[in-house]
């Protein structure tokens, strides 16, 4: 994909480069602060999360450590599903640990809601959430979520780990993505 083509895609950039690494380094900050002498792990949820969760664990000033679940709920479409698959589990037992589940963005919360379900059967220490964008306006289901980096309006958001199709990740900020592109379920 050209650079041609990915300023296509981009209809606006809603949070910059500069704006969001601003936010990450405050997060850090709160978590660093609240986890202090606890054994933290992050849990990130591929693949949007992948970029967040880098900027975030550099930003933490306590030992922490890392594993990952991939999980599924869309499919090629824009909208949930409501039926979640788990495609890549822990490789970590959770059980008596201070787990943060690192989201790249939270929509409905039907999947977010399911996740927190089965990590919560493991039998965590405690069990939080960390998302770096959040659309209030399309929740379906209550998810408690203890860190915020920003509420956005209920617009197809691309960028830093956020796809259309596996495209636009890449880019160093979150945009909008162009109307033309948008399916029309969305």
């Amino acid at each position: 994909m050209s650079q041609t083509e990915v300023e296509q895609g981009v209809a606006e950039i809603l949070i910059d480069e500069d704006e969001l690494q601003r936010r990450i380094a405050e997060l850090g900050d709160e978590i660093s602060a609240d986890y202090h002498g606890r054994d933290l792990l992050l849990l990130g949820v591929l693949k949007g999360a992948v970029f967040f969760m880098s900027d975030l664990m550099r930003r933490l000033t306590i030992p922490c450590e890392i594993d990952f679940m991939a999980i599924s709920s869309y499919g090629a479409s824009t909208d949930s599903s409501g039926v979640v698959r788990i495609l890549k589990d822990l490789d970590i037992n959770i059980e008596g640990r201070h787990v943060l589940v690192v989201e790249d963005i939270i929509d409905s919360g039907l999947t977010l809601s399911y996740l927190m379900r089965m990590l919560e059967s493991r039998e965590p220490a405690s069990l939080e959430i960390c998302a770096l964008l959040t659309k209030p306006e399309r929740r379906e289901i209550d998810v408690d979520v203890r860190y915020t980096g920003f509420e956005i309006p209920n617009r197809f958001v691309i960028g830093y780990g956020l796809d259309f199709a596996e495209r636009y990740r890449n880019l160093p900020y979150v945009a909008v993505l162009h109307a033309d592109l948008i399916p029309e379920s969305h």
